[in-house]
């Protein structure tokens, strides 16, 4: 059956489904090993139960916040997904205009198609940039200095990824494999969908890695270039080295990859504004707990020292609502907001934000709260 009105995010994932060669859709669907985290994120969501409230003035919603000191529309950021350009033409421009459009910030990944100056151009608004901890700090330096020359004030950077994690999809569609065989696997997959092929692979080029054409000569190979990756991950570093990045960078310095109230004890220490609480949305070590599990410890941890954000599982506003009611200033979605653009293009993103924001306002209105700031544990059913 033709879906012709998605509606949900799921209903987004299956136009994905549809449009994407096999091992495209699931690098961005899959999890590590047998992905039980992947799912607990979102089944832990549905577990939580909100409070419905009756008769209290809620005549005007005001879904309005601040995020790492920026004004937003509502509480959510699009998180940094790898190689977004590959599942949309110039994919990471049109999430900026979509984010743009919507009031929200997008965050640029260190891995996105289109470099920073690109997406510079195309932005209306400062966007947030992604890093990893590389051991190369010379390449860090740098793109540092290309993040701050673009406009972006925060730093997003990525501490739960030593090593990449054991995706299986990926290996059973032979991504990381050389030779014939798993060539001729990815090339079937790439013919059967036509539509892709020229939107994307032929319109969308180049199709290399953005941010890094400066520091990687093969940026444009993406085996290559992926071999590249994988020998820079450094298993090393220690909180020294955020301290060395905190040094190095003048806006706003958010963690991403937190999971342990300790973590986030040392992450403050370590002068972040704030932290993301994820475990790269199921993607590295499998059976660690959801992120919205081990968000109330973390908040409680942190206090008012560092800023709190949530990532993992987020698929509706009413998640966004549950977040927020559990301690989090805000949330970041990844997969969604690939769903949306690799299945309708820049419209469906659009419309899936503005979803997002509709749900949250139906949300807060049925919970009987007004602001984003005055939602809080009293909005859960704790019977």
């Amino acid at each position: 059956m033709q879906l012709r009105y998605p509606a949900t995010a799921s209903d987004y994932r299956r136009l994905a489904e549809r449009r994407l060669p096999r091992f495209l859709f699931d690098y961005i669907d899959g999890g590590a090993s047998d992905e039980l985290t992947l799912a607990a994120n979102v089944a832990d969501f549905a577990g939580v139960r909100l409070r419905q409230r009756v008769l209290v003035d809620v005549d005007r919603i005001d879904t309005a916040a601040t995020l790492a000191g920026e004004s937003c529309a509502m509480p959510l950021a699009l998180a940094p997904v790898g190689m977004a350009g590959m599942m949309a033409r110039r994919g990471e421009v049109q999430a900026v205009r979509a984010a743009n459009a919507a009031g929200v910030p997008f965050t640029l990944s260190t891995v996105g198609i289109c470099p920073l100056a690109e997406v510079a151009a195309a932005s209306r608004a400062p966007f947030w940039f992604q890093l990893y901890m590389i051991r190369d700090r010379g390449v860090i330096a740098a793109l540092l200095e290309q993040a701050w020359t673009a406009g972006c004030r925060t730093l997003v950077f990525t501490v739960d990824l030593p090593l990449p994690g054991m995706r299986h999809r990926d290996a059973r569609n032979g991504v990381s494999a050389g030779g014939a065989r798993a060539v001729l696997l990815r090339a079937r997959q790439v013919l059967a969908h036509p539509g892709w092929i020229w939107n994307v692979a032929l319109r969308g080029r180049p199709l290399r890695f953005g941010c890094l054409t400066e520091q990687v000569r093969d940026a444009h190979n993406l085996r290559a270039f992926w071999a590249w990756v994988n020998a820079q991950f450094d298993a090393s570093v220690t909180w020294r080295d955020i301290e060395w990045v905190r040094s190095h960078w003048q806006g706003k310095l958010l963690l991403k990859g937190i999971l342990d109230a300790d973590d986030a004890h040392a992450a403050a220490n370590a002068g972040a504004d704030g932290i993301v609480v994820s475990n790269h949305g199921g993607r590295q070590l499998d059976s660690v707990a959801s992120s919205i599990s081990k968000l109330p410890a973390i908040v409680q941890a942190v206090g008012t020292r560092a800023e709190v954000l949530l990532d993992g599982g987020v698929r509706s506003g009413v998640d966004i609502f549950k977040a927020l009611a559990l301690g989090a200033r805000g949330v970041l979605i990844g997969r969604p907001w690939v769903w949306a653009l690799a299945g309708a293009g820049e419209s469906g993103l659009r419309d899936l934000l503005a979803t997002l924001r509709r749900e949250l306002v139906l949300a807060m209105t049925l919970a009987g709260v007004t602001r984003i700031a005055d939602i809080n544990a009293q909005h859960l059913d704790r019977d």
